[in-house]
């Protein structure tokens, strides 16, 4: 909840360069557990600007959330530039919005001292925005395993660069 409480006046300025501009966002939380999602969500009428999304998590989630052929995937890494960026063009592309929000990252702390699937280190993460601005990528790398404080962390840059980018 603080995390929430922090990031609230920040949800509401977003909010007000989206209803400014007439424009939607969606969003694909990764590694940001729906934290992004649940942020913009704390402005009351919502609805005005976010249009939905959810939490990728698995394959399947993947799968059924961006209904990309596996192909689409190819030569492309989790935590990766990338990677993200086509997750946040069909994230807008499905969900009919102006922008397209995703984060992809490896939080850390993963059970059994096993790592990120596509080997990435834990503490990388990658925002990516596609939209009416163009397409626009942020790397955040903590260097910590603290999966809690990287999920926050995380969120802070995936919204940093939206709201970067809708101020232009």
């Amino acid at each position: 909840m603080d995390l929430l409480i922090e990031l609230h006046p920040q949800a509401l300025r977003i909010a007000g360069l989206l209803r400014a501009r007439g424009e939607k966002v969606a969003v694909a939380d990764g590694a940001t557990g729906g934290l992004i999602a649940a942020t913009l969500l704390t402005v009351p009428g919502a609805l005005d600007f976010f249009v939905g999304g959810g939490v990728v998590y698995s394959l399947r989630a993947r799968d059924v959330l961006f209904a990309l052929p596996r192909e689409a995937y190819r030569g492309m890494r989790g935590a990766s530039e990338d990677y993200a960026l086509l997750q946040a063009r069909a994230i807008r592309d499905n969900f009919g919005a102006e922008w397209g929000l995703a984060e992809s990252g490896s939080v850390g702390g993963h059970a059994n001292g096993s790592g990120h699937p596509s080997g990435a280190p834990a503490g990388r993460s990658v925002a990516a925005l596609a939209g009416p601005g163009g397409e626009h990528t942020r790397v955040l790398e903590t260097a910590s395993d603290d999966r809690i404080a990287n999920m926050a962390a995380f969120t802070r840059n995936a919204l940093a660069l939206l709201e970067q980018e809708l101020r232009g």
